[in-house]
């Protein structure tokens, strides 16, 4: 009974929040031909924590500090929209993730897991404590798909992750490879975890942000931007 209250209780929160972000306008809007740029390289004016640790800005860079926590655009939700994320990990393998459809604007680091999907990075996920598969490495919808093909590149190289937010379709290309490939509905996996995310549709607008994950885990952001689907 106990487990039939709980997935009332999250099936309601989610239709209240999905009803919310449908009443919001797109915040993807200009020229489909051209990027428009999220993060000016100088500051973090247009972003907000939340969680713990933090982002700084260092030589143009946005860089991870601590964690787990969440730095999220406040311009508004976004959808039928192309983000392109520039980044790179420290070490050899590092950990964090990009956020996308979170319906409401977050307010602490479990809501935007749980009710949003994070486009994981993380090259190495069968290192991690517990061992993880495959359906929680790179570009992946964290925990809910598997790869269609794995191109994540270790530090530091630079990794350039395009997201394609289309109606309900959500397509990940890594490095110009195409690993993901989700339409909500499509099945997915059994959780394994309790930090795993709810299973559960996703608003076709929503919030977007980036993972700070640990101490241990540091990753560098060049490049966050946007564009309207032609």
């Amino acid at each position: 009974m106990a487990r039939v209250a709980a997935f009332l209780f999250l099936a309601f929160s989610f239709s209240v929040a999905a009803f919310a972000a449908g009443a919001e306008q797109n915040a993807c809007t200009g020229d489909p031909n051209h990027w428009r740029q999220l993060f000016d390289g100088k500051d973090l004016s247009a972003w907000k924590h939340v969680g713990p640790g933090g982002m700084t800005v260092e030589d143009g860079l946005i860089h991870t500090h601590g964690g787990m926590g969440l730095l999220y655009w406040t311009g508004g939700q976004i959808g039928n929209c192309v983000l392109r994320v520039v980044f790179k990990m420290r070490d050899e393998n590092d950990n964090s993730g990009v956020f996308i459809r979170i319906p409401l604007e977050p307010r602490e680091e479990w809501m935007p897991v749980h009710y949003g999907y994070e486009v994981q990075i993380d090259n190495h996920p069968e290192r991690s404590n517990p061992p993880e598969d495959e359906a929680h490495s790179t570009g992946m919808l964290y925990s809910l798909t598997r790869p269609l093909a794995m191109a994540g590149k270790p530090g530091p190289q630079w990794n350039t992750m395009e997201i394609t937010l289309d109606g309900p379709r959500t397509i990940v290309a890594l490095n110009g490879v195409k690993v993901t490939d989700y339409k909500e509905g499509d099945p997915v996996p059994p959780r394994k975890f309790s930090f795993e995310p709810q299973r559960g549709l996703r608003p076709n607008l929503g919030y977007i942000g980036l993972q700070n994950h640990s101490d241990h885990d540091i990753v560098f952001f060049r490049e966050v931007a946007i564009k309207p689907l032609k």
